[in-house]
């Protein structure tokens, strides 16, 4: 597993070199910026090109989330709003223009991904949820493509993406070069639980989203830190490529600091190698 970090613990904050410092010293190989207006300014040509100096400078793989939120009705206490997949079409059309406005930052960022939500919290399957997710998949794999981006999508806390959905999705639409965030915490929570994700999703696993909860909900907390088996997703880990990207995806309301999200991020890959390691003593 390749070490990496999400912006989303600083999403409070308006995002700069110094805090993509923070990650790197952690120890990231790849960061992933969390689009969001009043944190990442997609469309402020000055700001990115600025993060995209730093990541040509430091070697640092980028990967992108796509946006979530009106940048108007953010605040820490809203949910997501942006749906690929909502039943209205007008609204369909401007998650779609937003998250376009996002990949056009990839002009200068070399994102080498972004992934996708498809639909919301408790969002249900159905023939209209499969057609608007193919719809909005296509469309966006037309317009990330050229700029070098690949296509990943997340299983959310929806029916539209459990493991099964997402990859009737994928077959349906014959989407060969898209692939799958697979995140733990949200695999935890689910149905089938992680195993079944891992076991489903791994030959079409291209990215990780590495958080722990206390069981009830989407805590977003450092891994170890809550009830999930780590060591039982070592064991998955293992079984992936070795350059997959492990994102921490940790929450932005835990008070942390620079020099904590530093330290703390060190301390989660050491447990991680170690976890590792005692694997393959026990085999």
């Amino acid at each position: 597993m390749q070490p990496g970090i999400s912006t989303h613990v600083f999403l409070q904050q308006r995002l700069h070199p110094g805090l993509l410092d923070a990650l790197h010293k952690g120890g990231a190989q790849t960061i992933e910026v969390f689009a969001a207006r009043h944190h990442f300014d997609y469309t402020d040509r000055p700001s990115v090109r600025d993060l995209a100096i730093w990541f040509r400078d430091n070697g640092v793989t980028a990967t992108l989330h796509q946006p979530l939120y009106n940048d108007a009705q953010w605040s820490r206490h809203v949910a997501p709003n942006l749906s690929l997949i909502d039943p209205e079409k007008s609204r369909r059309i401007d998650a779609m223009d937003e998250i376009k406005r996002a990949l056009e930052s990839a002009e200068q960022i070399p994102f080498a991904s972004i992934v996708l939500h498809l639909g919301l919290k408790d969002d249900t399957w159905s023939p209209r949820s499969l057609e608007n997710s193919l719809t909005g998949i296509e469309h966006l794999k037309a317009f990330a493509h050229p700029l070098g981006v690949r296509i990943l999508l997340e299983n959310l806390q929806n029916e539209v993406t459990t493991p099964e959905h997402l990859l009737e999705i994928l077959r349906v639409g014959h989407f060969d070069n898209v692939g799958v965030c697979l995140d733990v915490g949200h695999a935890h929570l689910s149905d089938g639980g992680i195993d079944a994700a891992f076991e489903l999703l791994k030959p079409r696993i291209a990215e990780l989203h590495l958080h722990d909860t206390h069981g009830q909900r989407v805590d977003h907390l450092w891994p170890g830190t809550g009830v999930i088996d780590w060591t039982n997703v070592a064991r998955h880990i293992t079984a992936l490529p070795a350059n997959t990207p492990g994102i921490l995806e940790i929450a932005h309301d835990l008070d942390e600091t620079p020099e904590t999200v530093t330290k703390k991020a060190i301390e989660a890959s050491s447990n991680h190698l170690r976890r590792v390691e005692d694997l393959q003593r026990s085999n």
